[in-house]
């Protein structure tokens, strides 16, 4: 799986935190998000720019 593909730059993943947390993100190549597990929230990414306002932030449903 390649994330520059996508359009994400490598390193900018590597620096990019949650807002909310400030704990370090997972990237979810499939779906095209940021993920902070300790917030419950999934960043959306846009034409491969990651949107990291927690108002555009889905919530995680955990079942």
């Amino acid at each position: 799986m390649n994330e520059t593909s996508a359009g994400v730059d490598p390193k900018l993943l590597e620096i990019l935190v949650c807002p909310v947390t400030k704990e370090p993100l997972v990237y979810d190549a499939a779906a095209q998000e940021l993920i902070s597990e300790k917030a419950k929230l999934a960043y959306p990414i846009r034409d491969g720019i990651p949107i990291m306002l927690p108002d555009e932030a889905r919530a995680l449903d955990e079942d």
